[in-house]
């Protein structure tokens, strides 16, 4: 079984709740699967220790993933931001998720730096900023955040003595599986939503904890239909539009992109989360290794990158894109104009494969023109 997590982080952690009295949940900008799965299982575990906690999040969520704000404790910044500010003032623990600094909480940010509560991260992406938080429980092994959860509270349950020998070791996390239904469903939908469905990041021990999950009760065909079966009808025309008329594949560098502009997003009446999934579809052809998305918005093109080689997109997203992630998936912005997109993305293709930014690949690899 998986080790992911220190002793001391366990203790450090249930001290801090300990002396908690209200606590606030948060996650980045544009969240995900991940983020709204990992917030709501937390404020259900919190919830159930009898804890006040409140879940914020920067910017609206998907709407196939309303669901899982049945108890409606999630609250929107840019929606209510009074009321907000008036929450983060009364907090007394701040619980951060799925992301690495608070820059990804956007317009957030100062007021969570300039808080008074223990702030606690919570994560898997790489490099985290520390020094903004009092406890961090970070690992990049675990396939989402809401994997990490699941295994930081199945070890809140008193470990076997036999497992927590040093405050210095990673624990088993095989421990006891007893956690209740509406904490189990969120932390599925966010393990199935960030590995795309089991198609990545996915170890041993993911699939033991949806094994686990299952025997809890989790309806696995349920929370499948209802996360990749629950999008409206423009967004599957939208999809093929995409796939017919805005994706481009670069045969010298295996890779494949697309772009989305606000013209498109109009005229399809887009909604946030119609394009989840959208920079995966490239990766379906052959020969095809890189992938990447571009959408254009207000003041900037947001980047979403993946790989299914040894090539390391947070490399590639850190010198290109003013961003970072996972050496698989990754994000970043871009400031130029959106007709620029193309010759830019072909260049920094160049000159990645020509410096070798990642160990396997090279400019040997490039197909012979």
């Amino acid at each position: 079984m998986g080790r992911y997590i220190k002793k001391i982080e366990v203790e450090k952690f249930q001290d801090i709740l300990d002396r908690t009295h209200n606590a606030l949940i948060i996650s980045h900008l544009n969240p995900d699967g991940d983020a709204v799965g990992s917030s709501m299982a937390m404020y259900n575990y919190l919830d159930g220790l009898g804890i006040n906690c409140s879940v914020v999040l920067p910017s609206s969520y998907p709407d196939y993933l309303g669901f899982l704000d049945n108890k409606n404790p999630i609250k929107i910044f840019t929606k209510d931001s009074k009321a907000i500010l008036d929450i983060i003032n009364s907090a007394d623990l701040v619980i951060a998720l799925d992301f690495n600094q608070l820059k990804r909480v956007d317009e957030l940010e100062t007021h969570i730096a300039n808080s008074s509560a223990t702030k606690v991260l919570i994560d898997h992406h790489p490099f985290p900023v520390r020094e903004s938080f009092d406890l961090v429980i970070s690992n990049t092994e675990v396939s989402s955040t809401c994997e990490l959860l699941f295994w930081l509270f199945n070890l809140m349950q008193e470990p076997e003595k036999e497992v927590v020998e040093s405050s210095n070791v990673l624990l088993d996390c095989g421990v006891r599986f007893n956690l209740s239904l509406d904490i189990a469903e969120p932390l599925y939908v966010g393990m199935m939503t960030d590995t795309n469905n089991f198609a990545n990041s996915v170890s041993s021990d993911t699939l033991l904890m949806a094994s686990r999950l299952i025997d809890l009760g989790v309806d696995k065909e349920k929370l499948q239909n209802l996360v990749f079966g629950g999008f409206s009808e423009n967004r599957m025309r939208l999809m093929g539009h995409m796939l017919l008329n805005r994706m481009v594949v670069l045969e010298k560098y295996n890779a494949g992109f697309i772009l989305f502009s606000k013209e498109d997003q109009e005229r399809f009446n887009y909604n946030v989360g119609d394009s989840e999934g959208f920079v995966n579809l490239p990766l379906n052809i052959q020969g095809v290794f890189l992938s990447a998305l571009f959408t254009e918005k207000e003041g900037e093109i947001r980047v979403s990158l993946r790989s299914t080689n040894d090539f390391s997109v947070n490399k590639f997203s850190k010198l290109h894109f003013n961003g970072g992630g996972h050496e698989r998936a990754a994000g970043g912005r871009l400031n130029i104009k959106f007709d620029e997109v193309a010759d830019y993305f072909e260049k920094a293709l160049e000159q990645s494969y020509q410096n070798c930014i990642c160990d396997n690949l090279c400019k040997d690899n490039l197909k012979s023109e």
